[in-house]
């Protein structure tokens, strides 16, 4: 849903207050996520536990959902930005500090019913051009992701298809296992 077009800058679009569900600026728009259902904040927990779960403690990398990357002329606010170990400022205190202002490491997106595949895309496609080095789209619908590397053609990933991830996050998952984390016990 795009909020605003226009004449407002990205270092005015900054200064306001966030919004619920976060709103991103791209191209001079600003454009609010949907809110997001179940299945989408399912997948989302599940992916980013699954990923801490071999990165965090040996400090490669860390997954957090919904966190504001500012770069490239573009605010955005992917559904699970991975950034490198190295890549988060951290205060004198040794806690992270909020502003990114860098690509994710690798950008993962879950498609909602309401969101243009294509515009979400878009999205990873800007995050690979600033450096990003994988991004996902998964599509809950219809049970595939689409994996998206620099420079290259997107892979189509489904069911038992082992999907790529970036080489220095020791994870080995398919298509078939991100999906099953839909299935909760009744």
């Amino acid at each position: 849903m795009t909020i605003a077009t226009g004449r407002m800058t990205l270092k005015e679009f900054l200064k306001l207050p966030e919004t619920k569900p976060a709103s991103e600026y791209i191209e001079g728009e600003i454009i609010q996520k949907p809110l997001p259902q179940i299945k989408h904040s399912r997948l989302q927990s599940k992916a980013c536990n699954e990923i801490n779960q071999v990165t965090e403690t040996p400090k490669i990398a860390y997954a957090f959902p919904e966190l504001r990357c500012t770069f490239g002329g573009r605010s955005i606010v992917p559904d699970i930005a991975v950034l490198l170990w190295e890549q988060i400022q951290f205060d004198d205190s040794g806690e992270p500090v909020d502003d990114v202002r860098i690509a994710p490491y690798w950008t993962i997106e879950i498609l909602s019913p309401q969101q243009s595949s294509n515009r979400v895309t878009r999205k990873i496609i800007h995050c690979l051009q600033h450096n990003c080095q994988l991004g996902w789209l998964i599509d809950p619908d219809d049970r595939s992701i689409l994996a998206f590397l620099p420079n290259q053609q997107p892979q189509f990933c489904e069911g038992s298809d082992v999907l790529p991830v970036p080489e220095m996050i020791p994870l080995n998952i398919t298509a078939e296992q991100v999906f099953s984390w839909l299935r909760m016990q009744q």
